[in-house]
């Protein structure tokens, strides 16, 4: 199927079938205009640019500015996604970030979950990692990094992040990359304060590319990612107040219910082939920063066998992009 519009009313379907929520008392997720439900952050009139629908925004990153946004809102727990394309050719230097946070109201205990894309030379391919924080507790950050099976760049891919008050996941088109469990020994490092929505792309020169041997540059700008067919679905919530609504019970219930929530067996499938192939440096199995693995790390022992004590695979193999994506859906579908 060529036509790209085909292409997005399918992804689009296929998402809202997997949401359908089975209580009736709750609307179901919904595609939210940037108008209804964002608010710009920064990067001007020329950075961040608006389809007329409403649904698309173009962030731009130049010599003077990259360009970000944020949800009106915030929410008590929810479920947050967006079709993405990242920048293509360089983009060393680059960070395209999709993440929710509260670091504007709780500046020392802050919660955050990261998608965070990290640009490289031109013939390299994009890597990204994931990251969450709870209470503030930057020094114990719970990073992975990974590549993909396919190039970011030439198409839209939805990216979710799943957050209800026992668990995370964070899904790559239908395919679950990672989940976290609440345990009671994470305390209050377990996300738990109303977060909003944010997406920006900017300079991060310093760190973002071989830990900042490359650096952004600015003669292939504008580098511009775009963001299509958002999804806002959760309760609206003040931060400030430390009541839960009856309507937030409620809501917290439906996102720990809605078929999006509960992974499938040929998902688990799909999800343990990625973090074997695609994983390339994970928290729980760098013993050098965390002896003893954080609560919530579940050991793989074939991935403890492939991991040095560093969290980096003994030997990191190169998978062509070709197919894969493709594949890692087949592989879904055949199973029994």
């Amino acid at each position: 199927m060529n036509d790209p519009l085909s292409k997005t009313t399918v992804c689009i379907s296929l998402l809202l079938l997997l949401l359908l929520p089975p209580l009736s008392a709750a609307s179901p997720p919904q595609i939210i205009s940037f108008q209804k439900g964002f608010t710009q952050l920064f990067g001007g009139n020329t950075n961040l640019l608006r389809s007329d629908d409403g649904n698309t925004v173009h962030l731009h990153l130049n010599q003077y500015t990259g360009a970000g946004f944020r949800s009106s809102n915030m929410y008590n727990h929810g479920l947050f996604s967006a079709r993405i394309k990242l920048p293509s050719e360089y983009t060393a230097g680059i960070v395209v970030a999709f993440y929710t946070s509260n670091g504007d109201v709780f500046e020392k205990t802050h919660d955050e979950l990261d998608f965070e894309f990290l640009g490289n030379i031109k013939g390299k391919p994009w890597r990204f990692q994931t990251n969450l924080y709870g209470n503030g507790s930057t020094s114990r950050g719970r990073e992975e990094r990974y590549t993909l099976w396919f190039d970011p760049s030439k198409s839209y891919h939805r990216y979710t992040i799943l957050w209800t008050s026992s668990k995370i996941i964070f899904y790559i088109d239908e395919v679950p990359i990672r989940e976290i469990l609440r345990s009671p020994e994470m305390g209050s490092d377990f996300p738990s304060k109303p977060m909003a929505l944010y997406a920006t792309i900017w300079d991060a020169s310093t760190w973002a590319t071989n830990g900042g041997k490359y650096k952004v540059n600015y003669k292939y700008a504008p580098f511009v990612t775009e963001m299509t067919d958002l999804v806002l679905h959760g309760c609206i919530s003040n931060p400030i107040q430390d009541l839960v609504t009856d309507t937030c019970m409620q809501m917290d219930q439906q996102l720990e219910t809605i078929q999006y929530n509960n992974i499938t067996r040929k998902q688990k499938s799909a999800m343990k082939r990625f973090r074997e192939k695609y994983m390339y440096y994970s928290y729980c199995y760098d013993t050098l920063r965390y002896p003893v693995p954080p609560p919530e790390c579940v050991i793989d022992p074939l991935l403890r066998q492939q991991f040095k004590e560093t969290g980096r695979p003994r030997r990191h193999h190169r998978h062509s992009r070709k197919g894969l994506s493709s594949q890692m859906y087949d592989d879904i579908e055949d199973e029994d």
